[in-house]
């Protein structure tokens, strides 16, 4: 970390927390000492328990210290950023690992010493969001000569959108009092002002500001207030310099009607999709902004890992569980234009490895949208990775050949993550052209407004698809029979719980896994090839490994452990949570909600920045501070597609569970944590999208009266099984339920549903 984030940051010393005890117990446990603890908790796991467990994420490793937001509109290409703590506009890191910056730097500073806006974070209150969820960022900032405020946001106007306008509403402690500036980084290059606008040397304007609050200083590239001023002021500035005549004149009536038009634009994105109402503040606030900020990370067609960083780039395995949090929450039609360039992009090294997850990302996609058109308008980008994968197994073993053990481990290894992966998207692939191969049959029916590239019109036949089907199902079959008999050698049963090597034959049970970096990555990795389902969820083999990560170090409040890069980290032994989604929602579909809530609200609560649920790639267990942990290269599209996707399991499920590859199962409200049906509380499910079709459903909890309602809307594609649980508030169970005049066959907390179609009301009888 940079010594300006040492200086910055320097209230408590980073020695002093690393003697912390219980931090330092933390770090060395085996098992995960702080999820264990959550799940005896009375209640559960919960929000309040892990959030005062650690200072909040804040740091990264740039000379701007604070996190960066993203401010653009919905997916656009040019992109500004508000330093976290209001200290700048289009700050610049400085350091390798933050290329794809975009825009000049703009230093905000107040008072009479014009120190930086939130220099001093006791002094400031904030980031927080618009509505707790809309991405317009409000802070405060107390001085000795009063409070500043400062409010940011990006303007949705085509044209100005575009250049990646960012509209600032900068207010002073009263009118005619405090003193602030905006520094311009334009280097040796003077500027000129001229009506209001900042202009370049190439006659571009940088910024719009009000002539009644403001003054240029050309001399040294800054505004300053007037002696006379407004108690706020207002001002643009445009990330990509644009032309005079596109230039607006800056006022309080632009701001308003911008902010008007963002507030609206925002609004109608997410409720295009699904809608989720859920009894929990933080948790509702959380799924409503980062599902908005992956349209801020989305680059036009790329969805790519991250923005204004290394990471403004796709990737076949992390950029496919971002598309499907789209994919899951109804936005389809976006989720469709990004599946093209996730096939295009390619990443020299781990050729194969791509190719297995460009299959499933294509296969799930389909799955859900049935959407025939996108994959046959694909079929040369999927069927050169199918053609890859069937070329490249060796005829004697039935495997792939070497290859990177992953993107950042270069040893080349017989990779049973990469063969099982690969088993997979052949295996979901033959599936794929089978269902487009058949004649004659018309699309279920969709409910979203989103869903303008499913089909409309019953498919005409393909034989070719049907033959290559049969074909692929084929060697799918015997490739699951070859990789299952070499993982039978995969097995160190010298320590126990027994270790299963991802690199056949090659490697050493890490303990604690994170004590080598080799054994953090194979902690990672576990996760894909667990998400393979080539063991299926409930056999000896997933749960051994399962227990291996729960009792050697690989997890910390239900997150996944990493020992990250010296180079960039304070302290390596950290946090890698967008891992660990295929961990978490094998615990969901193993019925263990516990045990995946500890997942879900540690991700939640210390997974996350407060208030405005920022994450990166990896996170430190150690705090620099009292103020913060150290967090790398925020925002992360994954980061947040592992919490939108754990939490969308927690309320609708489509399982595969007899492991034929096609979903036969649908459980609701499987996985909810108990406080959520309190007594007058409710839970609001609105067109979630599952490979049956879409469910609603609104669960009511009266426990006073000692009843609880379930309004449903069941898919018209009926599955074999439908469950429906209610995880009642310890010491209440349920008597009795029916619907209509059908009783319904009760389990503990879950019912029998099957028999019940389209909209249907449970009505559940409860007791203590």
């Amino acid at each position: 970390m940079t010594r300006a984030l040492l200086l910055f940051a320097g209230v408590v010393s980073i020695s002093a927390i690393a003697q912390s005890p219980s931090t330092q117990q933390i770090i060395d446990s085996k098992v995960d000492f702080w999820g264990e603890a959550a799940l005896k908790q009375p209640g559960g796991p919960s929000y309040e328990f892990f959030e005062k467990l650690l200072p909040p994420l804040r740091y990264v490793d740039t000379d701007f210290v604070c996190y960066p937001i993203v401010l653009c509109a919905p997916g656009s290409v040019v992109k500004a950023r508000l330093v976290s703590n209001g200290s700048a506009i289009n700050a610049l890191a400085r350091q390798p690992n933050w290329d794809h910056e975009q825009g000049m730097p703009v230093q905000i500073r107040v008072g009479a010493t014009r120190e930086f806006f939130g220099a001093d974070l006791s002094r400031l209150t904030g980031p927080k969001l618009e509505q707790d969820f809309l991405p317009i960022v409000h802070l405060s900032y107390s001085t000795p000569d009063g409070t500043f405020g400062e409010e940011a946001f990006a303007s949705v106007d085509d044209k100005l959108a575009e250049a990646g306008a960012a509209l600032l509403k900068l207010d002073f402690p009263a009118k005619d009092r405090g003193k602030m500036d905006l520094r311009f980084e334009a280097g040796n290059k003077l500027m000129k002002a001229k009506d209001g606008r900042i202009i370049d040397a190439s006659g571009k304007v940088v910024a719009c500001y009000e002539d009644a609050n403001w003054q240029f200083l050309p001399g040294r590239n800054m505004l300053i207030e007037k002696e006379h001023h407004a108690a706020s002021a207002f001002l643009i500035i445009f990330t990509t310099p644009i032309d005079p005549s596109l230039a607006p004149t800056s006022s309080e009536d632009l701001l308003n009607r911008e902010r008007k038009l963002a507030v609206a634009r925002w609004t109608e994105l997410l409720n295009s999709g699904t809608t989720l109402d859920i009894p929990e503040t933080v948790v509702q606030n959380a799924w409503r902004t980062t599902l908005l900020q992956q349209y801020e990370i989305l680059s036009g067609k790329q969805m790519n890992y991250s923005a204004s960083n290394q990471y403004a780039r796709k990737y076949s395995h992390e950029s496919g569980d971002s598309m499907r949090s789209l994919l899951y929450y109804n936005h389809f039609a976006t989720a469709a234009k990004t599946i093209a360039p996730i096939f295009i992009y390619v990443r020299d090294g781990i050729e194969l490895h791509d190719a297995a997850f460009k299959l499933q990302d294509l296969a799930d996609y389909y799955f859900v949208t049935k959407d025939d058109k996108l994959v046959r308008d694909t079929r040369e980008l999927w069927q050169k990775e199918i053609d890859r994968v069937l070329s490249e197994r060796d005829k004697a073993t039935g495997l792939l050949p070497r290859e990177q053990y992953c993107s950042d481990i270069k040893t080349k290894v017989i990779s049973l993550n990469t063969n099982a992966n690969c088993w997979r998207g052949l295996r979901d692939m033959a599936i794929v052209l089978d269902d487009i191969s058949r004649e004659g049959e018309a699309p279920a029916e969709r409910s979203s407004s989103d869903a303008k590239t499913a089909r409309q019109e019953p498919r005409p036949p393909n034989n070719a698809d049907a033959v290559e089907a049969r074909e692929l199902a084929t060697v799918a079959k015997q490739y699951r029979e070859d990789i299952l008999k070499a993982a039978q050698k995969a097995w160190v049963r010298s320590v126990d719980p027994p270790f299963f090597q991802l690199a056949l034959g090659e490697e050493e049970p890490p303990i604690p896994i994170t004590v080598s970096r080799i054994g953090s990555y194979w902690n990672l990795v576990i996760n894909a090839f667990l998400g393979s389902g080539l063991f299926t969820y409930d056999s000896p083999e997933t749960t051994n490994i399962l227990h291996y990560i729960q009792t050697q170090g690989g997890l910390c409040m239900g997150m996944t452990r990493v020992q990250s890069a010296h180079e960039t980290w304070i302290s390596t032994r950290n946090i890698d949570d967008l891992y660990g989604m295929r961990y978490a929602l094998l615990l969901q579909k193993r019925d263990e909600p516990d045990r995946a809530l500890v997942s879900f609200y540690g991700k939640l609560a210390q997974g996350f920045t407060r208030d405005t649920f920022e994450d990166g790639e990896a996170t430190s267990i150690f705090p620099t501070n009292e103020f913060g942990r150290q967090i790398s290269l925020p925002p992360n599209s994954t980061a947040n597609a592992s919490f939108l996707l754990q939490l969308r399991n927690l309320l609708v499920q489509d399982w595969d569970l007899d492991d034929d590859g096609k979903p036969e199962t649908l459980r609701l409200l499987f996985a909810t944590p108990r406080r959520w049906l309190e007594d007058g509380k409710q839970i609001k499910v609105n067109r979630a999208p599952t490979q049956f079709g879409d469910v609603s459903l609104v669960a009511t909890s009266n426990l006073a009266k000692g009843e609880v309602t379930v309004d449903l809307d069941l898919p018209k594609t009926a599955p074999s099984k439908t469950l429906l649980r209610l995880r009642l508030p310890e010491g209440w169970k349920i008597e009795s339920a029916k619907a209509a005049d059908q009783s319904l066959k009760v389990d503990g907390d879950t019912m029998d549903i099957t028999t019940l179609r389209g909209k249907a009301t449970v009505e559940v009888r409860v007791k203590m």
